[in-house]
């Protein structure tokens, strides 16, 4: 964090002082919630969870080089009492931007944030000091932390915002507010929570309504080929730029294509010029995901080349998203274990489908979650696609919904071996341990609370094991 005084920290988060010897002292190392994350010059914030109560931590974080606490209540340590220290710590932030000369990108969608944000960041640091939201810490606690990391060197700050229903996003654009938004898509992620997608687009839009106007430099980079996110066109009074794989995007792909390994591939057309890319990500869904980073770099001065070789050379960032291993025996293990939304288990399938030409591919596929009415069509849709696909084999992972991804591969025409149902982590385990050959691509994906990256990671280390075997 910029440096700033306990007493300036005080005034602007409304708080009392308690037990600070010289309120002079400034925080000049990071603003963390974790006790295990405290570095010298820290200011600890601290939460009451539902199991653990930061300021039970006090002493330990003093001892650790906290300067001091962001508390509720005393805790005979050096402390800023607030009435609220989830709004103290959005009051930070804000104030904390503020003062920084940095450009704020903030991005929304309902799949490929994190990707995309991961995408952004590898660009723009090429052209200079960035910070970005890590992993999904897309919320009203994580983003204000990842503002808080932002120092006085800081040129870009990249930050996804997510959101669980309508003024969600409007809140977090309150706290920092972007010169430049990012809508990636409209989709049935947390369908079951919001009611529909037109809710969906109305708290999304959120993002472009917060924007400056074109005469204060103000930025909606917006999918053209996604109707409800163009839409959101009419919803801002900021420039707005049109990515995708449409004739009328300003920066779109053509000829796109993927490798032998499934990997995109396409030219990268921008008002400023054109250029060749090809992704080290798996999957063509990353396409978009790359056109949406592009349009950002461009408007912030980038030449395609510069930004086509950014993008050729982009990792990622965050773990279980499309996460390949391959084993010393030949087979390929895909964790995609983090979330998942129907848009994104179909994208992930048709990757699957790509890297496993001449090869058995498998589906470890479980519960997709929050998708409310929806939530039967959906699950049987995706175990359709998965034989429309010719996928070797899906292997169907827990309870109600699990059984409703098998019942749409078997309507498909997926009968005898082709689909199976197994109750748990460890007998999906079981069953590939037995069943592998080399060669095969395993795929593992599902929605964050079933835990599936457990498959992935055993698969992984089964692997390991193989190979000190037979050695």
């Amino acid at each position: 964090m910029i440096a700033l005084s306990l007493a300036e920290i005080a005034e602007v988060v409304g708080g009392q002082t308690h037990d600070i010897p010289d309120p002079s002292v400034q925080v000049t190392g990071p603003v963390v919630r974790d006790s295990r994350e405290v570095l010298p010059g820290s200011l600890f914030v601290a939460f009451v969870g539902e199991r653990v109560d930061g300021h039970d931590f006090a002493n330990a974080v003093v001892e650790a080089g906290a300067v001091a606490l962001l508390a509720s209540r005393p805790v005979g340590v050096p402390a800023i009492v607030v009435d609220d220290v989830q709004s103290a710590l959005g009051a930070l932030a804000r104030h904390v931007v503020r003062r920084l000369g940095a450009t704020l990108v903030a991005l929304t969608g309902s799949a490929g944030k994190t990707s995309t944000k991961d995408l952004i960041a590898q660009v723009l640091a090429r052209k200079a000091p960035t910070v970005f939201t890590p992993g999904s810490l897309n919320n009203e606690i994580g983003l204000p932390l990842t503002a808080l990391s932002a120092t006085d060197e800081t040129r870009f700050l990249v930050l996804e915002m997510g959101a669980r229903g309508i003024g969600h996003i409007r809140y977090l654009t309150d706290l920092t507010p972007p010169q430049i938004g990012l809508v990636l898509n409209v989709g049935t992620a947390h369908i079951g929570e919001f009611g529909g997608r037109e809710q969906i687009a109305q708290a999304k839009g959120e993002l472009v309504e917060a924007l400056p106007s074109v005469e204060e430099g103000g930025v909606a980079i917006l999918n053209a080929d996604d109707p409800l996110v163009r839409a959101m066109a009419s919803r801002t009074k900021a420039k707005v730029i049109l990515f995708g794989e449409s004739g009328e995007a300003d920066v779109r792909a053509e000829n796109v294509r993927l490798t032998d390994s499934g990997q995109p591939a396409f030219s990268l057309h921008t008002p400023s010029g054109c250029s060749e890319v090809t992704m080290r990500l798996y999957g063509e869904h990353h396409v978009s995901n790359a056109l949406a980073a592009a349009a950002v770099a461009h408007e912030l001065g980038m030449s395609a080349d510069e930004i086509a070789t950014a993008l050729s050379e982009a990792g990622s960032l965050s773990r279980w998203r499309m996460e390949v291993t391959e084993r010393p025996d030949g087979v390929t293990i895909v964790n995609d274990a983090y979330n998942a939304n129907p848009e994104s288990m179909r994208a992930a399938l048709r990757a699957l489908a790509a890297m496993g030409k001449e090869r058995r591919t498998w589906a470890v596929l479980g519960k997709m979650a929050e998708l409310g009415d929806e939530a039967l069509a959906e699950h049987d849709a995706v175990g359709r696609l998965a034989v429309r696909l010719n996928v070797g084999k899906l292997v169907a992972v827990g309870g109600r919904e699990a059984s409703w991804l098998q019942l749409g591969a078997y309507n498909e025409g997926s009968w005898g071996e082709e689909s199976v149902h197994v109750s748990d982590a460890q007998a999906a385990v079981d069953l590939l341990r037995s069943e592998l050959r080399p060669g095969d691509v395993v795929l593992v994906k599902a929605s964050r609370s079933v835990g599936l990256e457990s498959v992935a990671q055993a698969l992984v280390e089964a692997g390991t094991e193989g190979e000190v075997a037979a050695r």
